[in-house]
């Protein structure tokens, strides 16, 4: 029998392994790919034909990568459909994006609901212009004018402007309805947030709560004021009954040229603040709690968290119910109507009372006009001036 002689294993052939499975050694150690590419190329199975290794999706075939896309979008210069692939960019490569058809087609759609929505709003929009901004530039027409209750009129310009600035009354109506807004508005910002406060970390009966601390703001401006006349009162009013309980002497509260305007003040604050309590409410809910959490958490008391997370947050609502209130305080007339007829000696005759008193009681429209438009020149710059302190948001 002859013998087999043993021959030496070529550099191509597999090497059998204790795992019984070949391990292929050399440079040519690979099977064919499966695509026909020669063996040892190392060619990935996702690879494209011809780009080079790790080439982002929708790269120009046999390009370097990113030869026609820049972060996503395509390279200045590169031709028209250079970019393609899945991960091609909408609306590149011959592709609409979004997958739309005929972009243009939809600018009728779109002008088409804008005058839909446009004539719905119509009516709102039209009742008002006419009544809103018909009487303002009637107002502003009338200032102009010297018109009278008969009908007759004279254009003089700007001579009821003139009068203005040298009428005395109307520096000292001014100085009243300055000294009462100064007062007025902060006692009603305080009563608020204090009460938005509390009803903010009321669980129980906050609803019962809420209503009963609004319903001042719902109830008639005179009736309120009849009411607190009557506690004003110096023989029977309630606060005297009850300082005269204390042993103190009663206190003349609407006679008292001193104590009229805080009085009246605090008898609107009673009223009105049930409005901006809401408003503070609102804004204190819409607050993350997590703020106050973290705030906590890293050691603030209640009062630090208040001052530095609450009222920054609480900023643009504050700014608002610092508006409206002001506003408010600059055209108060009804509460000293009933209250004190604008006494005692003219200490809580307002800017509005004296332009009711100019143009209903002695029926002299374009000066009571003039007065109007004056007004609302003082509300809009104090309005500015509180934009600019209080209002403005950091970017």
């Amino acid at each position: 029998m002859s013998k087999v002689e043993p021959r030496e294993a070529s550099p191509d052939e597999p090497e059998p392994s204790k795992a019984g499975t070949p391990t292929w050694r050399g440079a040519a150690a690979r099977p064919p790919s499966p695509d026909g590419s020669p063996p040892g190329t190392g060619t990935a199975p996702a690879a494209l034909a011809g780009a080079a290794p790790e080439a982002p999706p929708g790269a120009l075939a046999g390009a370097p990568p990113g030869a026609g896309v820049v972060d996503g979008r395509p390279r200045p210069g590169a031709p028209p459909g250079a970019v393609a692939g899945p991960g091609a960019p909408p609306g590149v490569g011959g592709r609409p994006a979004g997958g739309a058809r005929g972009g243009g087609r939809r600018s009728p759609v779109r002008r088409r609901e804008a005058l839909v929505g446009l004539a719905f709003v119509a009516p709102m929009l039209v009742l008002f212009l006419v009544f809103r901004f018909g009487p303002t530039l009637g107002a502003a027409f009338l200032s102009l004018t010297d018109y009278r209750l008969s009908g007759e009129w004279t254009f003089i310009g700007a001579g009821n402007y003139t009068r203005l600035l040298r009428d005395d009354l109307f520096w000292e109506s001014l100085g009243v309805t300055a000294v009462y807004t100064a007062l007025y508005v902060p006692m009603t910002v305080l009563l608020a947030l204090g009460t938005a406060v509390l009803l903010h970390r009321t669980l129980w009966l906050r609803g019962f709560f809420r209503g009963l601390f609004f319903l001042p703001y719902v109830t008639s401006i005179v009736l309120a004021a009849v009411i607190w006349k009557w506690i004003y009162e110096v023989e029977d009013g309630l606060i005297n009954a009850a300082l005269g309980v204390l042993g103190a002497g009663p206190v003349d509260f609407l006679g008292d040229e001193s104590l009229v305007l805080p009085s009246i003040a605090a008898a609107s604050a009673w009223k009105g603040f049930g409005y901006s309590m809401l408003i503070l409410l609102a804004g204190l809910q819409s607050i993350p709690r997590e703020v106050a959490e973290a705030a906590t958490i890293d050691g603030a008391s209640a009062w630090q968290r208040f001052r530095w997370v609450t009222l920054p947050l609480l900023r643009p609502v504050l700014f608002f119910v610092l508006v409206i209130e002001a506003i408010q305080a600059f055209q108060v007339f009804d509460a000293m109507y009933v209250m004190t007829a604008g006494g005692p000696v003219r200490a809580s005759y307002s800017l509005v009372y004296f332009l009711y008193d100019s143009g209903f009681k002695f029926f002299d429209f374009g000066y009571a006009s003039a007065l109007g438009l004056v007004l609302f020149l003082i509300v809009l710059v104090f309005s500015l001036i509180q934009r600019r302190l209080i209002g403005r948001e950091e970017d």
